[in-house]
């Protein structure tokens, strides 16, 4: 008996009268079963010469083409053909042109039509609105937008002015720390902006929530009292 049955027979739910048969002791391994001796993938590594030729077989084996093509698109921000994207996917051709056609007239994906073909990269206001919807999901969202405003009084008060545009052109002498400081300044600064959409993308829905039926909305009655102790947004 292999391994593999030992272990079935060892982790599968015995009867209450003990299994039927038993290994003979030819079956039976001369050592003992170990973890290590347990293969977890669905997949041989022996039939692969190639790490990134294993993890393709894995991620075909674990996931569907259309789960496979959104997850190469998510990622494309500059526009790729439908070959590329069906390379990266593990797709046919055909395939990846169906589906990202399909993501097109839904808003998910933009497309470009050019000399040699269209191509596809995804929609920037589309994953724009999905990570705010995200963000407004989060209960540490006010915490999230006062780090990012300390972060950004820590910048002013560092270099005394008031954005890094003004410190990219002013007399200070900017080497490499200060060129970082910039580049983290700029991500802080989007980074507030969408957490602020964000919350007021909550306060939408909460305000939202409390309305009841139609009438009430007609007479502008609430069936919710709303709650005082929220948090404004500066």
């Amino acid at each position: 008996m292999c391994v593999c049955g030992i272990v079935y027979c060892m982790t599968g739910d015995p009867s209450p009268d003990g299994p039927d048969e038993f290994p003979s002791e030819e079956e039976i391994p001369d050592e003992p079963v170990t973890v290590d001796d347990i293969d977890p993938f669905s997949v041989d590594d022996d039939d692969f010469e190639d790490i990134d030729d294993f993890a393709a077989a894995e991620w075909k084996n674990q996931s569907t083409a259309d789960e496979r093509i959104r997850t190469v698109i998510n990622r494309t921000t500059t526009p790729k053909s439908a070959s590329d994207i069906s390379d990266t996917a593990l797709v046919s051709e055909t395939k990846a042109r169906t589906t990202l056609n399909k993501l097109a007239e839904e808003g998910i994906v933009r497309s470009h039509q050019t000399d040699s073909g269209k191509l596809y990269s995804r929609d920037p206001e589309w994953h724009l609105l999905k990570q705010i919807r995200k963000l407004a999901s989060s209960k540490t969202l006010v915490n999230q937008i006062q780090r990012i405003k300390q972060e950004l009084t820590e910048y002013k008060s560092k270099y005394d002015v008031d954005g890094p545009e003004e410190l990219l052109i002013s007399d200070t002498e900017l080497g490499q720390t200060e060129l970082d400081d910039i580049s983290h300044w700029r991500t802080a600064k989007r980074e507030l902006s969408h957490l602020r959409a964000a919350y007021r993308l909550k306060e939408a829905k909460e305000q939202a929530s409390i309305v009841g039926d139609p009438e009430d909305r007609r007479t502008g009655t609430q069936t919710t009292t709303p709650s005082n102790n929220r948090t404004p947004l500066q």
